[in-house]
């Protein structure tokens, strides 16, 4: 961690304002651009969604260095960090819901972690241009579709020739290097090579990761076409931490916040590798053809266990272990035509593919922890993989989008897309039963779309109001999460039950306001969201599993303002009201089936609030500050168990020279250990906010 505050303001943007310094020292409006929303580069303020941009400057002003601390001032966003993915992974929340798959994440125009869970833990910040981030639905692009939100993490193009390199160390043993750089051109290919490592520790007890990862991007750019490519490796061995159990209304007293009850030797460790190409050129009409293709794969291997019996007697088992083996291949693929605006009208169609591949084997098994975590318990790794899944998916959609601007005022788009979407599951099958059993899969055929609207009721100079609506509908086949419960679940011989897709329709209003010549931005909607089998994690032979949990109402409201305090100065504040509550759905709870209509939906607080301040000139002294409240949450289904809320802050500074910059960033300076988002693989147990933590900073730029 750290590496990314290598560039510093330094690329492309810092060198063309540099070269045209105004004459007087006032602050400068930024324009901004997105693709996340159509494909194609539009302003956020023009379209008609809930669209905002963290530059790569404003990453490395804030020293952030993974995605909790990147959209730490993101409008109604939550991201925790550490998850059941370990501890270099994270749960994002949008609009109130706090869910590992119901985002998309998107790199560089390609699905991260395609046909299945978003690959969070694969996630490399380093060399960022710009985190795109869209509220809501995503109903028509990208193949794998978003119902709360979408993150798209834009590298530098690799057209940029700056080269940097950071050192960062800090506590726990934590360290990191880097080095961003520009390759020798080959002709009229110009190229960048990425290359960190790094370890992470933590306060709670044998808890740490390490990575190394590579990453390449080469571009071949002529007057009227484009061609790309990229590679991807990520190597990541983590070592878990942890959740804290609860025991009825409070967490248990007899298990410390920084105990580790995994056995001695636990492990969570990936491999994933990925190429993408791509390519851009006129054809017929005027219009310009796109094409993109990825394929990845990754490899987890991992051996962790949870406590499942806080009432076991001294010596006695009292954890469940897990061992398990879990292969993920992805392969994408789009192509779309894009004409551009005649006649106040702008279309564009096209198709993708994703297909995904997934096959795990595990076991699992019982062992006694200390419950203060005192000392590790060594435990054998089972040596049969006695338990299986496996899910081949195939997502196919044709989509149509287009936008239509009758008056320099008024700009109307709206989307349709057709899924047909094909699933088949087995677990614990011979060849053979496999053979007999190819009818099995499911396919469901259904569109989605989305329609809105942007109207510019006043305008002076850069100054505008503009208000908009839209509505969105979007379907998902269900989440799955190769879980050893669902595994045990059924006899090996019958064909697997597949959850129900998930399905949204939500609804949009709001304005986005620019004043005070352009130097203040003030954005505001309001949502509502009816969402139906909403996959959520359940125990079902006392191992984990995912359920489908009958329908939801999300709404709320949320606001932002973005101010040019001076030439090198801005400041940020959000606040968001989300509401979540079950409208059907009914679980068992100790044998007896409960009417969880009416309740909210744990872990999703009411209120969130974020403020900060950056000051990042060019060269000299350089500093933020970051102030996060969220509120009071359930941390139960029921709503007996009520959490407070809490606040965080981050302060960070140093001084940039013409070369170099030395930086301190704190983080969680209050440390609070706040729980912050559920297990799903312990039944009742939390991650907490992780703690205080201090890292130092030195990076070089070379020309």
């Amino acid at each position: 961690m750290g590496t990314i505050l290598a560039a510093l303001a330094w690329p492309c943007g810092a060198a063309a304002q540099a070269t045209a310094a105004p004459q007087q020292q006032l602050p400068v409006v930024r324009e901004q651009v997105e693709v996340v929303a159509t494909r194609v580069p539009e302003a956020p303020h023009d379209v008609p969604a809930g669209i905002e941009i963290v530059s790569g400057d404003d990453l490395r002003a804030r020293g952030a260095t993974n995605l909790h601390e990147a959209l730490a001032l993101s409008t109604g966003v939550e991201i925790s960090p550490g998850s059941d993915s370990g501890p270099a992974g994270s749960v994002p929340a949008f609009l109130g819901l706090r869910e590992f798959d119901a985002f998309l994440l998107v790199v560089d125009g390609i699905p991260w972690g395609g046909a299945f869970n978003p690959a969070l833990t694969m996630l490399s910040l380093h060399d960022v241009q710009r985190i795109e981030i869209l509220r809501g639905p995503a109903p028509i692009t990208y193949g794998a579709t978003s119902f709360v939100g979408v993150i798209h993490v834009v590298h530098n193009p690799a057209a940029i020739r700056t080269t940097y390199a950071t050192v960062s160390g800090g506590q726990y043993g934590s360290g990191s290097a880097a080095v961003d750089f520009a390759m020798p051109q080959a002709g009229s290919w110009q190229s960048r090579l990425t290359v960190d490592g790094q370890r992470q520790g933590f306060a709670d007890d044998r808890t740490s990761f390490a990575r190394g990862h590579a990453l390449y991007r080469g571009a071949k750019t002529g007057n009227d076409r484009q061609l790309w490519m990229m590679a991807d490796v990520n190597v990541l061995n983590q070592k878990p931490a942890s959740p804290s159990p609860r025991q009825g209304a409070t967490f248990s007293p007899l298990v410390p916040i920084d105990a580790n009850a995994n056995p001695a030797d636990a492990f969570i460790n990936d491999r994933r590798v990925t190429a993408a190409f791509g390519m851009e050129r006129p054809s017929f009409a005027g219009s310009r053809w796109n094409v993109s293709g990825s394929f990845s794969h990754s490899a987890q291997r991992l051996f962790r266990g949870f406590l499942d019996d806080l009432e076991a007697a001294p010596g006695e088992d009292n954890a469940l272990g897990l061992r398990e083996n879990i292969d993920l291949t992805d392969i994408y693929a789009d192509t779309h035509w894009i004409r551009l605006a005649k006649s106040h009208l702008q279309l564009i169609g096209g198709a993708d593919f994703l297909h995904g591949m997934g096959d795990a084997k595990g076991a699992d098994f019982d062992y006694h922890a200390p419950f203060d975590g005192s000392t590790a318990t060594s435990v054998a790794e089972p040596t049969v993989l006695d338990l299986g899944s496996e899910d081949r998916r195939e997502f196919f959609g044709g989509y149509a989008l287009a936008e239509w601007t009758p008056t320099s005022k008024v700009r109307v788009s709206g989307g349709l897309r057709l899924n047909v979407t094909f699933e088949e599951r087995g677990e614990n099958e011979t060849e053979a039963q496999k053979a007999n059993e190819k009818d099995k899969g499911v396919t469901h055929v259904r569109p989605g779309g989305s329609l809105g609207a942007i109207v510019t009721a006043w305008q002076d100079g850069p100054d505008h109001v503009n208000v908009f609506a839209n509505y969105r509908d979007t379907f998902k086949p269900a989440a799955i999460d190769f879980g050893l419960g669902e595994a045990d679940a059924g006899e090996a011989a019958e064909a697997v039950s597949l959850l129900e897709p998930e399905t949204a329709r939500n609804y949009e209003a709001g304005v986005k306001i620019r004043t005070a010549h352009g130097l203040l931005d003030i954005d505001a909607e309001a949502f509502l969201m009816n969402f139906e089998n909403l996959v959520t994690a359940a125990t079902v032979g006392g191992l984990p599993a995912l359920i489908n949990t009958g329908k939801q109402r999300f709404k709320g409201f949320e606001i932002a303002g973005d101010v040019q305090l001076a030439q090198h100065v801005a400041g940020r504040a959000t606040y968001s009201y989300h509401d979540a509550r079950f409208t059907e759905f009914s679980q068992e709870f100790d044998g007896v089936l409960t009417d969880l209509a009416g309740k909210q939906l744990e872990m999703s607080p009411h209120q969130l609030f974020s403020a900060g301040v950056v000051v990042a000139p060019e060269s000299g002294v350089v500093a933020s500050a970051t102030l996060n409240y969220m509120g009071e949450r359930f941390l139960d289904k029921r709503n007996r168990v009520l959490a407070p809320g809490f606040a965080t802050v981050d302060v960070g500074g140093g001084y940039r020279f013409s070369r170099y910059e030395l930086r301190v960033d704190g983080r969680n300076l209050g440390n609070r250990r706040d729980p912050v988002s559920e297990s799903e693989l312990g039944d009742a147990q939390y991650y907490r906010m992780t703690a205080r933590r201090v890292d130092v900073t030195l990076g070089v730029r070379f020309k």
